[in-house]
């Protein structure tokens, strides 16, 4: 895909969600994941993990129980050492520990 004239990649894509996630901006990082999907990019485990520090960011169970589910549902295992940080600290800010345990015993949606 372009944009204007620049080619628009999955590192390209990945590159700055990570930066809106560095720079404290989880709401642009939601928006971000959404076009890239919409325009038919599917995230890799580096798209997965900035989505993640997101919701973790915002607190947002919700939006971090749904990226798990995509996560399991595109292949991914969630007890990857890429993911369960992340999940820790998403669902630990929500104060959702039992969730966490679950997902990491159960690896299935809940």
């Amino acid at each position: 895909m372009a944009l204007g004239t620049v080619q628009v990649n999955k590192f390209s894509w990945n590159k700055k969600l990570t930066k809106y996630v560095k720079d404290g901006q989880p709401e642009e990082v939601m928006q971000l994941f959404q076009q890239m999907q919409q325009e038919g990019m599917n995230p890799d485990k580096f798209t997965f993990v900035q989505e993640i520090n997101a919701s973790a960011g915002l607190g947002a169970l919700e939006d971090g129980r749904l990226v798990n589910e995509q996560l399991i549902q595109s292949g991914f295992r969630v007890s990857d050492a890429h993911f369960l940080p992340c999940l820790f600290t998403c669902f630990g800010s929500c104060m959702r520990f039992f969730t966490l345990l679950m997902i990491y015993l159960c690896p299935s949606p809940l």
